[in-house]
């Protein structure tokens, strides 16, 4: 059975930090790359920052670069993206899932408060 589990999400004040976690198990960890996507009520979901898993390759959305780093444990089979200098727009539910959108988590919630 495929499961991705988000931790780590709540609220924060701006300019500070979270970290947040995805725990994958049910496939093949290394085939993928592995991503983050992010939501607010009546816009569409956007991708955020992935991570090719075999070779570490990252990309990161415009709007987060040099805020938030993406990161895995192949060990553990997580993913971890630390957020800095959080912004209130950054206020979304974040979803953990493989970035070609296969395998998806249940989603968490960060809100960043001004």
């Amino acid at each position: 059975e495929v499961q991705i589990v988000e931790s780590g999400g709540g609220l924060v004040q701006a300019g500070g930090s979270l970290r947040l976690s995805c725990v994958a198990s049910g496939f093949t960890f290394e085939d993928y790359a592995i991503g983050w996507f992010r939501q607010v009520p009546g816009k569409e979901r956007k991708g955020v920052s992935c991570i090719n898993i075999s070779d570490g390759k990252t990309y990161y959305a415009d709007s987060v670069k040099g805020r938030f780093t993406i990161s895995s444990d192949n060990a553990k089979n997580t993913v971890y993206l630390q957020m800095n200098s959080l912004k209130p727009e950054d206020t979304a539910v974040y979803y953990c899932a493989t970035w070609t959108g296969e395998f998806w988590g249940q989603g968490i919630q960060v809100t960043v408060s001004s």
